[in-house]
């Protein structure tokens, strides 16, 4: 069986989506109470950098995947699937840029202001990160797109049609 790459990659910005607000927040406060020397702030960039950079990977691993699952799903489901990964790509880019902030400023209060202004993006993208999983969701659940690389050998690539609802066995 072949299966895609785009579902092993996707997790990872998922949770690392999830993963920086906790990240951000435990760090800003550590160091605006000096608990640890504001260089520590330097992983909030790294994961920053791993959400955008797993992120591209995942667009681009989609696309690649879209060929496959295009004759099965609605085109607006996979296109709003699609947008709201770039949207997600794209604010975490922006992101990436904002948490350099809190490494370059010199003044404590604006790197405080910088920081802060760099947990509620966090929040941000984690809410697109969501937006993102929901409508990858429909497209498995909803519209059956694993049918795509579910099909049996030799059957000439026609996948199952998707099932309906577990009322419908009734």
């Amino acid at each position: 069986m072949d299966l895609p790459l785009h579902p092993k990659i996707v997790h990872l910005p998922i949770a690392l989506a999830v993963l920086l607000p906790l990240l951000s927040s435990g760090l800003l406060l550590a160091v605006w109470r000096n608990w640890l020397p504001q260089r520590a702030w330097a992983l909030v960039v790294v994961g920053q950098l791993l959400l955008v950079g797993s992120g591209v990977l995942a667009l681009r691993s989609g696309e690649s995947d879209e060929d496959r699952v295009e004759r099965l799903v609605p085109e607006a489901a996979l296109e709003a699937h699609e947008e709201a990964g770039e949207r997600f790509v794209w604010a975490g880019g922006t992101l990436l840029v904002l948490s350099l902030l809190p490494l370059l400023l010199r003044s404590p209060r604006a790197r405080l202001a910088a920081g802060a202004a760099t947990f509620a993006g966090t929040l941000a993208v984690l809410g697109l990160g969501y937006q993102v999983g929901q409508k990858g969701g429909e497209l498995v659940y909803r519209h059956g797109a694993a049918a795509a690389f579910t099909a049996p050998a030799g059957s000439g690539g026609a996948a199952p049609a998707p099932r309906g609802d577990a009322d419908d066995d009734r």
